[in-house]
């Protein structure tokens, strides 16, 4: 006959599994709003004009004070998602991003600019965006409800695109490239400048029969097709020869290249930046051709690296160059919907001589 399995209180029952299940902490409810402004004495109104640093309305640094102080004791953050749904969008500065090789300009741009967003209370968000096509990237963009769209040159925006997001709440597009776009603000950057500047000063120190380097990697035609534009707007005037140089930014590539040089008859060259520069030059003196009396190399940049070398690299000094901060242009066109398009020019260069030309 089976037995009763005994209990703690003595009795033949199964104690309730949930009995024997360590005691749990119960889950503490997210802070609100309301829990703030209970914990400060004010209305719910001033926690939202204070945690979202309205301009609009007065409040004293003490009441400021009290609730911030509140909002860090109870753990409470704004709910973005629900800001956005009051607004119609949100404090978000989408900055679109792709799959390729930036320089140090594009770094500099980026590190300004968001920095200085943050400083402005904006959220900056980086949104991979390889793969998609100028008809799809608007539509995925404008789903975040971004207050402000920085597109790069890369997805080339069309003006239905722009029309898209300023209707989906966007209040400033603005796109980042060689070429403005209808409709849209542009921060331009003409890379004409750099192929110019660097084919200016080889004709300067007497070269006439120059090459320019094409790199044959995926999203690098937008920048250097302008280059070679420059080179040969530079080169015209003077009667001087251009000739476009295919390489891959690779060392079989840049040997091979350099095996053929004597063949193209070319007394120097300018090699897209300096990365391809250093590699193109390195190939050259192992093929035996000397740089430069034989063949002189200028690159962009002015990477630290290249003023390492020997012979030391001349280059393309490349600045952003702006009338007010970019963070401080980005707000403006956000406060300012309905202004008429503007552009602005960011690039300033200026050629840097060096042992290789």
């Amino acid at each position: 006959m089976p037995r009763s399995v005994p209990t703690h209180d003595g009795s033949g029952r199964l104690p309730d599994a949930m009995s024997q299940l360590p005691n749990q902490p119960a889950q503490r409810p997210v802070p609100t709003s309301a829990d703030v402004a209970r914990l400060a004495g004010v209305s719910r109104a001033t926690v939202s004009y204070v945690l979202n640093n309205s301009p609009t309305v007065r409040i004293s640094e003490s009441t400021r004070r009290r609730v911030r102080e509140a909002a860090t004791e109870l753990g409470y953050v704004p709910h973005a998602a629900a800001r956005s749904l009051r607004a119609g969008h949100t404090r978000m500065v989408l900055l679109p991003t792709v799959a390729f090789p930036t320089g140090p300009l594009h770094h500099r741009f980026f590190h300004e600019l968001e920095s200085g967003l943050r400083r402005l209370d904006y959220t900056v968000v980086q949104y991979g965006s390889t793969g998609l096509d100028p008809d799809d990237a608007p539509r995925v963009w404008a789903e975040l409800r971004p207050v402000a769209v920085i597109a790069p040159g890369t997805i080339p925006l069309t003006p239905q695109g722009t029309g898209l997001l300023r209707r989906s709440g966007a209040k400033a597009v603005i796109t980042l490239g060689p070429r403005p776009v209808p409709g849209a603000h542009a921060l331009v950057m003409d890379q004409r400048e750099v192929g110019s500047c660097a084919v200016g000063l080889l004709l300067e120190r007497g070269r006439r029969r120059i090459g320019v380097v094409m790199p044959e990697e995926s999203g690098l035609a937008l920048f250097a097709e302008p280059r070679l534009t420059g080179a040969r707007q530079a080169a015209q005037p003077h009667g001087a020869r251009i000739e476009p140089l295919p390489l891959r930014y690779e060392e079989e590539s840049a040997a091979r290249l350099a095996d053929r040089w004597r063949t193209l008859d070319l007394d120097a060259v300018f090699a897209y930046n300096d990365e391809y520069a250093m590699l193109l030059m390195r190939a050259l003196q192992d093929a035996g051709i000397d740089v430069p009396r034989e063949t002189a190399v200028v690159g962009a940049d002015d990477l630290m690296l290249g003023r390492l070398l020997r012979p030391r690299l001349s280059t393309v000094r490349m600045e952003l160059a702006t009338a007010q901060p970019l963070a401080d242009l980005v707000d403006r066109l956000v406060r300012h919907p309905g202004c008429a398009p503007e552009h602005h020019d960011l690039l300033r260069v200026g050629a840097v001589g060096r042992e290789s030309a």
